[in-house]
C-alpha cells in the first residue's frame, strides 16, 4: 500500500535516509564520513510543492520516494520540472516492483499538477539503480563529471 508521508513517520523516514546514504558511499568518495544527512523531511513532508510518499506492507513502512516541483533554468522549453529523489526500498522487499509503484504514484501527483518533465540523479557505478528507473521510462541525459585536485601546493 502507498499513501503520503506524515510527520510520525519521520523515525523511520531518517533510518531510510541513512540506507541510502550507506548504498550510495561506494560510489562517492566525496561524501563525509558518519552520520550525514541529505534531506530535510519534515519540511518535504509540509511543502505543498513536495509530495513524500511511503510504501507500507502489514504496517510496516518498506519504501518512500518524493518528488519536488522546482523552477528550471530560463533556457529550457518547460518553466517547471520534478525532481525525484529519496528512492529507497528495504533490501528484504527489493525487486519486488515497490520501486516502480513509488514511482508511478509520484508521476501521477507530478501530472496533476501539470508538470511535464521529471529528473533525478543516480550514480554513474549503480548499475541496478540505472537499470530500475531506465525500466521506469527513464533515459540518461547528461553525465557529470568531477576531479579531485591535489589540496598541497
Amino acid at each position: 500500500m502507498l499513501r503520503k508521508a506524515v510527520e510520525e513517520d519521520l523515525k523511520f523516514l531518517l533510518r531510510f535516509e541513512q540506507g541510502i546514504i550507506e548504498a550510495e558511499r561506494p560510489f562517492d568518495p566525496t561524501l563525509k564520513e558518519g552520520n550525514i544527512h541529505y534531506y530535510d523531511l519534515s519540511a518535504f513532508i509540509r511543502d505543498v510543492d513536495t509530495e513524500v510518499v511511503v510504501a507500507e506492507h502489514n504496517g510496516k513502512l518498506i519504501g518512500s520516494g518524493y518528488a519536488r516541483i522546482r523552477a528550471a533554468e530560463k533556457f529550457l522549453k518547460h518553466k517547471k520540472y520534478a525532481y525525484l529523489g529519496f528512492m529507497y526500498v528495504s533490501p528484504e522487499f527489493r525487486g519486488q516492483g515497490i520501486n516502480g509503484k513509488i514511482i508511478a504514484s509520484l508521476t501521477r501527483w507530478i501530472r496533476t499538477r501539470g508538470i511535464c518533465e521529471i529528473r533525478l540523479h543516480v550514480y554513474d557505478g549503480n548499475v541496478s539503480a540505472i537499470k530500475a528507473y531506465e525500466q521506469a521510462g527513464f533515459r540518461r541525459h547528461m553525465t557529470t563529471m568531477r576531479m579531485d585536485l591535489d589540496e598541497t601546493p
